[in-house]
C-alpha cells in the first residue's frame, strides 16, 4: 500500500476518521460551537419559520427553550401527527440529528426544510439554541 509522506495510508486514515472515537457528539458540539455565529445561522436558516421569543410561534413553534424540551409540547401550536408521535426530548444530539435531515427523523412532518449538512454550522446553531433559556 502506498503511504502518503508523513501520514497514514488513505484507507487507514478514512477508517480512523469514521471511528466513533473520532466523531464529535452534538453535546460536545454545543460546547465547541460559537453561539454568536449560531445566531447568524439561525437568522439565515430558521428565522423565516421560527421565533426565539417565548410564546411566539410562526409557521413553526418558538425555539425558545427548545434544548431539553419535550417534542410537540407547546400547547398552542398545531404539530403534525408525525411530530406528536415522535415523543422525545430535544437533546443536543436529537436536535442535531433532526436539523441534519428533518424528514429522516419525522418523515410525515410539516417542516419544509431539507436540512443543514454543515456540521460546524449545526454546532454553532446548537450553541446558540442552548443559550435560549
Amino acid at each position: 500500500m502506498i503511504k502518503p509522506r508523513g501520514g497514514l495510508p488513505p484507507l487507514l486514515l478514512a477508517f480512523a476518521l469514521s471511528s466513533p472515537l473520532m466523531t464529535m457528539s452534538a453535546a460536545h458540539a454545543v460546547e465547541s460551537g460559537d453561539a454568536n455565529v449560531g445566531h447568524d445561522v439561525f437568522d439565515q436558516e430558521c428565522s423565516d419559520c421560527h421565533s426565539i421569543k417565548p410564546g411566539k410561534n410562526k409557521k413553526g413553534p418558538s425555539l425558545f427553550g427548545v434544548v431539553g424540551r419535550n417534542s410537540a409540547s407547546i400547547a398552542d401550536f398545531q404539530y403534525s401527527d408525525g411530530m406528536r408521535a415522535l415523543n422525545t426530548v430535544w437533546s443536543a444530539d436529537k436536535i442535531d440529528e433532526y436539523i441534519t435531515k428533518p424528514k429522516g427523523v419525522v418523515p410525515t412532518g410539516k417542516m419544509k426544510y431539507d436540512g443543514l449538512p454543515d456540521a460546524k454550522a449545526r454546532a454553532n446553531l446548537l450553541a446558540f439554541l442552548a443559550t435560549l433559556k
